[in-house]
């Protein structure tokens, strides 16, 4: 006799895992889209349409379209600064709406971020600037912007990558930036890339030509830095010496003579008249490989070491001279702030 039972029961207990596999799976998708919604509808009113150029349609001169994001109830907005450009008519549109002007406050086209304030309006949507410090790769986040001038889009993704560094307008490093394979497009630069908790972790600022999902944010943390000191100073502070360098290598008989360990320096190829550089003694072809301690490995190291904790000090710095180490005072001076 043929003894059906234990199939139908099995049959059945497979029956109920499928059952309990697409229960679970549906509670994760809506978590995840949970997530995604609150986080829209939280920071969402708080991200604005940056419009410069004309007010008048027809008028000579083309006009932008980016996005900001507003981080005071007063009218505090960060965007990108080639969003602003040298525009003096900047004017900004909320999720409702709203119109109203904006003056620039400071820009730093080195950290591609700048700071605007609106005009006559007061108690706005606004949102928290996190601790960018504390993401993961993998983690969760979301991009609000106006990509190709559709308002409040909405794009998600996850956190591809920390501490990557790229070139800014100015030819600078920036820094700490966010990879992320949220979609970006033009018009989502100065939005907002957010947390899960509803915090802005990044400003939106750059996607690469041609590639799908690498897209970059700068970090809160050095926003909340440009923030803090163009409000106090209208501008960055950083120090100057005067020169212009590229990196180069640094030959192994030349190391070992001098007694160092850099593969890589800093070349300086010009050196500006009555610079601290020229003051120093410092000249065309001298190779930079240590400033107040630090190593230096190449221009970008140099540049990030003149912060302005170096402005009006007197700093030691080596440099290889024909092959052969020379230790040289040199004291930086505060940069001149960008014409605005």
């Amino acid at each position: 006799m043929l003894d059906l039972t234990s199939d139908n029961a099995d049959d059945r207990l497979s029956s109920r895992t499928a059952d309990a596999a697409r229960d679970n799976d549906r509670v994760l998708l809506d978590a995840y889209s949970n997530a995604v919604i609150d986080v829209t509808e939280r920071v969402g009113p708080a991200v604005v349409r940056v419009e410069t150029g004309p007010k008048v349609r027809n008028a000579r001169g083309r006009g932008g379209l980016g996005s900001g994001i507003v981080i005071s109830p007063d009218g505090l907005v960060l965007t990108n600064s080639h969003v602003v450009g040298s525009s003096k008519e900047i004017r900004l549109r909320d999720t409702e709406g709203f119109v109203t002007d904006a003056h620039v406050l400071g820009v730093d086209p080195d950290t591609d971020l700048a700071l605007l304030r609106a005009d006559g309006v007061r108690d706005l949507h606004y949102a928290s600037l996190g601790n960018s410090k504390t993401l993961r790769r993998g983690q969760l986040v979301v991009a609000i912007g106006n990509p190709l001038g559709f308002e409040s889009t909405v794009t998600a993704g996850v956190v591809s990558a920390l501490g990557r560094s790229i070139r800014s307008v100015s030819g600078r490093t920036i820094e700490d930036v966010i990879q992320t394979d949220a979609a970006l497009n033009p018009g989502n630069s100065g939005g907002a890339l957010v947390s899960s908790s509803s915090e802005v972790i990044g400003i939106n600022t750059a996607i690469i030509s041609g590639a799908q999902g690498i897209c970059f944010a700068v970090a809160s943390n050095t926003a909340q830095f440009v923030l803090s000191e163009i409000i106090r100073h209208g501008y960055v502070r950083r120090a100057y010496i005067g020169v212009a360098g590229q990196t180069v290598p640094v030959p192994r008989r030349h190391a070992v003579l001098a007694g160092v360990e850099n593969a890589m320096g800093a070349l300086l190829a010009q050196i500006e008249p009555d610079s601290p550089a020229a003051k120093a003694g410092l000249l065309p072809g001298d190779v930079v490989i240590r400033l107040d301690g630090v190593e230096i490995h190449g221009v970008d190291d140099l540049i990030r070491a003149l912060d302005r904790d170096r402005i009006d000090r007197t700093l030691a710095m080596d440099v290889l001279r024909l092959g052969r180490l020379r230790a040289i005072d040199i004291h930086p001076i505060e940069r001149k702030p960008p014409k605005q």
